[in-house]
């Protein structure tokens, strides 16, 4: 196989280098200029990162690519899922339009790993599971896509939730979702059952959105704690959200995190208001993720496809200033999202840049900028994005066949 030489480009902002790419992996960082033969890719002396992550978004309610709407929902989890319910099927465009067109969007600025959600429920059944699959066979060859089922609606307010669950890890879904196990289905004991219980008969990773408050967010958190110890299922948890846990008292928190070190339980947050606390979660080597949440949906207007963007807005909720800490967001919004996938390791704390070295993935993303911290700021177009070697968008544009 003929190599693929990324010329003058800098990785991680670092000296101008040429990159040499040897299938779908990175063979070896020569000096630029080095004049080793192979197809070339222009890097004009922008920075080299590893390629986004969501491993946080909603495909299955975008309205991404159809007119702005205003906003109709009403507070609370269980009234915007109603919400949702009264306006997803009457769209412009198809749902399976609209979660390929957004999946397309977001590889084209740089995105190619996802973990997406399709709400199953006794409303729409598979209707939303498929329409995800179908974007993920078409941006086969762009992009690597998993899939949680995910029981929005809770699994024990409506008969035949649970079942509708099961079904969906039998017709494609890669993991199992869970929600509010107090707030929501205020049984934390039957719902995380049901969850842990689809797990293991699927042999399935398991990702629980936790919008709770503080102490019901430890109360429900030290469940899952229990759980994934009594089960031994270490490494295969997240937690998403989690923002309540971030206001407990720092000596709960840090016992909290003792215990999700232990049994790698791993993080992923979509930069709210209120942020995890990003460093400390660093210092304590949790796996951390980051997502764009809903793509403007019926749930929210927020959400542009760009992972960038909402670096940008990590870094600004967190309050970070530092280069340092800036250049830590885009390693979770890379690497860190790729440690929750499965595909990586944990960042080695609030210093560690990895994904660039020889036999990493050529799964990569040219961005404009002087250095790491001036493109999270400045979030420029000029970017080219490649999967396993071969380049799949550029100016943010798809590029290529997609399988």
């Amino acid at each position: 196989m003929s190599q693929t030489i990324l010329a003058d480009v800098r990785p991680w902002g670092g000296a101008p280098s040429d990159v040499v790419l040897d299938g779908d992996r990175i063979d070896r960082i020569l000096p630029a200029g080095s004049g080793e033969p192979g197809a070339r890719v222009g890097g004009r002396g922008r920075i080299l990162l590893p390629s986004f992550s969501d491993v946080h978004v909603h495909l299955d309610s975008t309205r991404i690519g159809l007119p702005f709407r205003p906003h109709t929902g009403s507070p609370g989890v269980w009234n915007m899922m109603l919400n949702d319910r009264d306006n997803w099927r009457g769209a412009e465009e198809s749902l399976a339009w609209r979660t390929t067109e957004t999946l397309g969007r977001m590889i084209a600025r740089g995105t190619t790993t996802v973990r997406t959600y399709a709400q199953v429920d006794v409303d729409a059944g598979l209707e939303k599971l498929d329409a995800v699959l179908a974007a993920k066979e078409t941006h086969a060859g762009r992009a690597e896509v998993q899939i949680m089922a995910f029981p929005q609606a809770g699994l024990l307010r409506e008969d035949g939730s649970a079942e509708v669950l099961d079904r969906a890890m039998a017709n494609g879904a890669d993991v199992v979702g869970g929600i509010d196990p107090c707030a929501l289905d205020r049984d934390p004991v039957r719902h995380l059952d049901i969850v842990f219980g689809l797990a293991e008969k699927h042999g399935a990773q398991i990702d629980i959105h936790l919008h709770e408050p503080d102490q019901l967010a430890r109360f429900s958190a030290e469940l899952i704690v229990e759980r994934t110890r009594a089960l031994d299922m270490r490494g295969r948890v997240t937690v998403s959200h989690g923002y309540g846990l971030g206001r407990l008292p720092e000596g709960e928190l840090r016992a909290l995190l003792e215990q999700f070190r232990e049994l790698d339980i791993a993080m992923a947050t979509v930069a709210p208001p209120t942020p995890l606390p990003t460093l400390l979660l660093a210092e304590y080597g949790i796996r951390l993720g980051l997502g764009e949440d809903g793509q403007r949906d019926y749930w929210s207007p927020y959400g542009n496809c760009d992972m960038l963007d909402r670096a940008w807005q990590m870094a600004f909720t967190n309050g970070f200033r530092h280069d340092r800490d800036i250049e830590h967001v885009a390693a979770v919004a890379t690497m860190g999202g790729r440690s929750v996938f499965g595909s990586a390791p944990a960042l080695a704390g609030a210093d560690d840049r990895p994904g660039l070295a020889s036999g990493d993935p050529a799964d990569l993303v040219l961005v404009p900028g002087d250095t790491v911290a001036a493109a999270v700021m400045d979030r420029g177009a000029d970017r080219t994005v490649l999967f396993r070697g071969a380049v799949v968008a550029d100016g943010l544009a798809l590029a290529g066949a997609a399988a």
